[in-house]
């Protein structure tokens, strides 16, 4: 491992400046055009990739062969951004008004970029390395849009990895955990329609903003009266948009909803009674409701077997205090789940300290766990495939 940091260490200029291009310049999901084009450009230029681009519209997956080994190992970054206006001051913030890499994903990508590049100068490992760079894993649509191309039937491998930071545990420290770990997600869209009318003259309309109001406090007692205290789940509002003007009776109001859930069960039961809520809600003051559901997400499941390897190699490479087994769970979801159906694998967190949590308009990544990430990248790739 020494000799692998210091490595890292004699590029860590170069690796922080992709880092903070890709920061300068975040892209939403599914809109990652110059983002995937300067992803696919670094990889070509180590001169040692396959590099393939446009597998579910932006996604990227570049492979090298060494050796006679016939194990094949996927290593999956994401790097779309936030729709927040980032309140940083930092010389590299964002330049895209409202719009932010506020949950690292832009860290991911430099990581694996930066192990991309190691492992094309040594060459140390015997078998294939596949580099899976993600879009629109926010909306947990670039998952599904890549395998829906032929991720695993174009690129098979015989396990796939994942990693995201995580404010509040232990900077630098690597985190497994077996079987279940983050919730399955559903996002939708509610839009409840009234009449609108003159805001001195509400007996002449039929308020939605009103009706909407109270469904988001309906909502707060489906988990609290529904959901056995020992599971977990969440149903959030996030956004609440209706009218323009103060004396105008908007004529609907559109309501966006992020469901969470950790077992198949409680997702039914949540699902179902969300959707009862907001049409008798809707209807008890005169107005209709209609849901538009986003993609469904599913609960992360890491595989005993790679998590007890990766954990493994990463005690070889980092040492027993760098590396916890304890049993974490987040209600946070990832469209990585859907590669974990179909592909054993596993999923850790990457401690980011004492900072603001992902999603807050003044979170900073650790930038000196860019050099953990990509060694981490590294030894579990040279310990695959050895």
């Amino acid at each position: 491992m020494t000799n692998l940091m210091t490595n890292l260490e004699t590029d860590f200029d170069l690796i922080k400046g992709w880092f903070e291009h890709l920061h300068r310049n975040p892209e939403l999901s599914m809109q990652e055009t110059k983002s995937a084009q300067y992803i696919a450009d670094i990889l070509r230029s180590f001169g040692e990739y396959e590099v393939e681009t446009g597998i579910g519209e932006y996604g990227i997956v570049a492979s090298l062969k060494v050796g006679d080994g016939d194990q094949v190992i996927g290593l999956r970054a994401d790097f779309d951004a936030l729709p927040i206006q980032e309140d940083n001051d930092l010389d590299y913030a964002s330049e895209t008004p409202k719009v932010a890499h506020l949950c690292g994903h832009d860290a991911h990508t430099t990581m694996l970029l930066a192990a991309a590049k190691y492992l094309a100068e040594k060459k140390s490992f015997n078998g294939t390395v596949r580099l899976i760079f993600q879009p629109a894993e926010e909306t947990m649509q670039g998952a599904p849009a890549m395998m829906k191309d032929g991720l695993f039937e174009r690129f098979p491998v015989d396990a796939i990895f994942g990693m995201h930071n995580m404010p509040g545990l232990e900077m630098g420290k690597l985190y497994f955990t077996e079987g279940d770990t983050m919730a399955a997600v559903d996002n939708w869209e509610v839009e409840i329609t009234g009449k609108g009318g003159h805001g001195a003259m509400p007996e002449l309309a039929t308020d939605p903003v009103v009706a909407a109001s109270s469904l988001v406090m309906a909502l707060q007692t489906v988990v609290s009266r529904n959901v056995a205290p020992s599971n977990k789940a969440v149903v959030t509002v996030g956004a609440f948009q209706a009218g323009q003007a103060a004396n105008v009776i908007a004529h609907s109001a559109i309501l966006r909803l992020s469901i969470r859930t950790t077992t198949p069960e409680d997702r039914v039961m949540v699902n179902t009674n969300v959707r009862r809520l907001i049409h008798q809600q809707s209807e008890s003051f005169g107005c209709v409701a209609e849901i538009r559901d986003g993609v469904p997400g599913a609960v992360l499941t890491n595989s005993a077997e790679e998590t007890k390897k990766a954990a493994q190699i990463a005690r070889e490479a980092f040492g027993d205090d760098k590396v916890s087994e304890e049993e974490l769970a987040y209600l946070g979801s990832e469209d990585f789940a859907f590669m974990l159906q179909e592909v054993k694998g596993t999923y850790c967190f990457l401690g980011n300290g004492d900072s603001k949590f992902v999603h807050h308009p003044e979170y900073v990544f650790a930038q000196d766990n860019l050099l953990v990430g990509a060694a981490y990248w590294v030894a579990l790739t040279e310990g695959y495939l050895q």
